[in-house]
């Protein structure tokens, strides 16, 4: 069995830390064994090794997010990138030819698709190695996993099932979507389990699905098609269509980490960064990525957080109205970033129509590289502030330390190696009409 790990949701219910740039499954907050934190993605990963399942593991991300994946995954696993981010069918199919291309599965073999955005105990990922039994045995085209409520939430989808079997599995009757609180007791009450969004088929009836829909079965093919293809979920495309489902339950941990009030529950602190909760604060919780502090006194059952995106407050049961209030809003290019060497943040940005001057801190990561690159359209200057490391300028190496100053023209081939972890001032000059972004001259 082959497990494709879906990597591609962006979380904007998770606003200001998370968004197009720097997607939710990379927020490093989660508590990790032994101490320290971890990120959601490192999770999931470090939980699919430990149960066995790595070896015959892929990942797809975003091609943007490609070398961040590898970054937070320790570069163990093969990651390959989506040109366009067009929903999970989409990305699923994307994994699956890129298997079949590449003479790593076969048509009749097995293909397990799950999100990289997920929290769950380690039973949950022990429950892969029966799918490939299962699947066969009961007869089914589709096979999916699910959990029982815990609660009636309106932001999970829910999987209603016949009567369990002796062989662990029951026919799925239905599916219900986001229902709203009324609708999800009754669906509780109906045995109703939220759908975890893993589905294992065989990739042939993946394969079925994308004749069905016109679109080609080779994996060249479907890329150069990517940027027409419109947005397709697994679950409406694929799930909700098929009457040969089956369904496993899971009975212990699970939950989707798409909300403040979800990941909240999962911290290992009330409070993260500089700041404080002061007074009656009860299941208030603070995220502070900025070094200005931040204070909450006297209110309870809120988030605080704070990042160079911006600031929110809410109670933690509206919090996600800002995912509503963000599309209602133009928004402006983003303040900050996450790449493979490291991270920017965007401190100060003038236009005047036909110039932008950009000003950014640049944070490296020790071995890592900004890669040689020439911008014919705009001039840099580079000022490092701390750590030391050597900058490249027409392929000529000089020691770069703290306090030292680089000018790059317009044209000239430039990089920057960190040797410890280096922090650099960034003041970029763009001519005409590029969109002055800090990271892809």
């Amino acid at each position: 069995m082959h497990t494709i790990l879906l990597c591609g949701g962006s979380g904007q219910r998770l606003w200001p830390l998370s968004g197009s740039i720097r997607s939710k499954m990379f927020l490093q907050l989660l508590p990790a064994p032994g101490g320290g934190t971890e990120s959601m993605i490192g999770r999931v990963c470090r939980q699919l090794s430990q149960a066995g399942l790595d070896k015959s593991l892929l990942l797809v991300a975003h091609q943007e997010q490609v070398a961040l994946t590898q970054r937070y995954t320790g570069s163990n696993y093969p990651v390959i990138g989506e040109p366009c981010k067009r929903g999970t069918f989409t990305a699923a199919a994307f994994g699956a030819l890129h298997l079949l291309a590449t003479g790593k599965a076969q048509p009749e073999d097995i293909i397990c698709i799950a999100p990289a955005d997920m929290y769950a105990d380690d039973d949950f990922f022990r429950q892969f190695h029966r799918f490939e039994a299962l699947l066969p045995d009961s007869g089914a085209e589709l096979l999916l996993l699910g959990t029982r409520p815990s609660y009636p939430s309106e932001q999970y989808g829910y999987i209603v099932p016949a009567q369990e079997d002796d062989g662990g599995y029951a026919p799925v009757l239905s599916f219900a979507e986001k229902p709203d609180k009324v609708k999800a007791l009754e669906l509780m009450q109906e045995k109703a389990l939220w759908n975890c969004g893993v589905f294992t088929s065989r990739l042939s009836f993946l394969l079925e699905h994308l004749e069905r829909l016109g679109l080609p079965v080779e994996f060249a093919a479907l890329t150069a098609l990517y940027p027409e293809l419109p947005v397709r979920s697994f679950d409406k495309e694929v799930a909700e269509r098929n009457t040969k489902a089956v369904v496993v339950r899971h009975e212990g941990e699970w939950s989707d980490l798409g909300s403040w009030d979800t990941l909240t529950a999962r911290l290992p602190s009330q409070v993260i960064g500089v700041g404080g909760l002061w007074g009656e604060c009860g299941d208030s919780h603070l995220i502070n990525e900025l070094e200005v502090p931040l204070h909450v006194i006297g209110v309870s059952g809120i988030v605080a957080i704070a990042g160079p995106e911006g600031i929110l407050i809410a109670d933690k049961k509206d919090a996600n109205t800002i995912k509503d209030i963000l599309a209602e809003n133009s928004v402006t290019e983003p303040r900050y970033g996450e790449t493979g060497w490291g991270s920017y943040t965007v401190l100060d940005r003038e236009s005047d129509g036909s110039r932008i001057v950009l000003t950014a801190m640049l944070t490296l990561l020790p071995g890592h590289s900004i890669p040689e690159m020439t911008c014919d359209h705009c001039a840099k200057s580079w000022m490092i502030v701390s750590g030391h490391g050597e900058v490249w300028l027409d392929r000529c190496a000089a020691e770069a330390a703290a306090g030292g100053s680089y000018t790059i023209a317009r044209g000239q081939r430039h990089a920057v190696r960190a040797f410890s972890a280096m922090k650099l001032i960034e003041v970029r000059t763009v001519e005409g009409g590029d969109d002055g972004r800090v990271y892809g001259c």
